[in-house]
């Protein structure tokens, strides 16, 4: 087993009783290894942790330039025998929303896998009044046996991350996490439900329940409010790599009119660079609770699909009707608008299913 040299809790100037109470502890910096952190740019290069590249941002609106200091879909995997996990996070601000717990917008949350399967493993929750960061410790929840565990860590929806450091018992194991049964990423664009407002912790956005049910790694590129398919982020979409793109901006576009303009021609930048990567379209998921032109966005997305698939194309259409269909429907959303935990599981099942059929294709 390799050995790391980790920092003690006076070296990164915690004060924390709980942490101070375990002289064991040492923490490291995720960037280095074993740790692995998928869902976040260039990493190794940045002085503090974004989405995609800052002059993308930049050129897309100043809305955007903001939100890619969000952390949304951020992850660090690796494997370790600590019968508990601690955080030390620096942060570039607070994420406080009306709508929306401090655990899902400023806080992380931990999985581990137990038959097979990645559940849920304990919360690091902020201090109400933290400015640049806070740290906490947990042991792992759910998992009672004795040994190594393979852990996932949640980065927060919406605060920003400059630094972070993991915190085990020195004497336990640490190695690097298994590879993503699918490794390439599903691409997901979108407002802020895409972003994962309003789940109560990060791992409970969508994206994020679809990806521990298909063990397949994911980028959020969800924008509150700002995912308006501009020239420089279609551009930007255009040029990455991954297995499936999902497009999920119904919610931005501020009228029919715009995504009329936008959608196929985001359609096409994307099938233009990759001609057999399959592309999932979504349209919004409160379309009955909102804006008298839902049906007429609902029937441009749907023709965008049905162009491309008369063209042979790998494309799969998701009618947001049926994404809070069923029993309680009316209760899927906190505001009428962006979904609670109900309607992030229910999103998660439908639009799962098409991407886990995408995966095939």
């Amino acid at each position: 087993m390799i050995q790391y040299k980790g920092l003690t809790a006076e070296e990164l100037g915690i004060t924390n009783a709980e942490i101070t109470a375990h002289p064991e502890i040492r923490f490291y910096n995720v960037k280095e290894e074993p740790f692995r952190v998928y869902g976040l740019y260039d990493i190794h290069n940045q002085d503090h942790y974004i989405r995609i590249p800052q002059s993308v941002a930049a050129a897309t609106s100043d809305n955007v330039k903001g939100l890619n200091n969000c952390t949304a879909g951020g992850r660090v995997r690796f494997v370790t025998s600590s019968s508990y996990v601690a955080i030390k996070c620096v942060t570039t601000s607070s994420a406080k929303m009306t709508n929306m717990c401090l655990i899902g917008s400023s806080g992380f949350d931990m999985y581990t896998k137990r038959n097979g399967r990645e559940t849920f493993a304990g919360i690091f929750t902020p201090t109400y009044d933290y400015k640049e960061g806070y740290a906490a410790i947990r042991p792992i929840l759910n998992n009672p046996q004795k040994g190594e565990r393979e852990i996932t860590i949640n980065f927060p929806l919406y605060s920003g991350c400059v630094e972070l450091y993991i915190g085990l018992d020195e004497n336990a194991t640490l190695s690097r996490h298994p590879d993503y049964k699918y490794e390439k990423p599903v691409v997901y664009y979108g407002s802020s439900i895409t972003q994962g407002g309003c789940a109560s912790r990060p791992g409970m956005a969508y994206e994020s329940i679809i990806a521990r049910r298909l063990d397949g790694n994911y980028v959020n590129l969800g924008f509150s409010g700002s995912a308006k398919a501009e020239d420089a982020m279609i551009e930007y979409l255009a040029s990455l790599d991954y297995s499936v793109f999902v497009s999920d901006y119904d919610h931005n576009a501020p009228n029919a009119e715009h995504l009329q303009n936008t959608h196929e021609k985001l359609y096409k930048a994307i099938r233009a660079a990759h001609p057999d990567v399959p592309v999932v379209f979504v349209t919004k998921p409160d379309f009955w609770l909102t804006t008298p032109d839902c049906m007429q966005r609902r029937d441009i997305i749907y023709t965008t699909y049905n162009n491309a698939r008369q063209r042979g194309e790998k494309v799969l259409f998701v009618d947001g009707y049926s994404l809070f269909e069923g029993e309680m429907r009316e209760e899927c959303t906190v505001d009428g608008c962006h979904p609670n935990d109900l309607g992030m599981a229910r999103m998660a099942d439908v639009i799962g299913k098409a991407v886990d059929f995408a995966l095939s294709m």
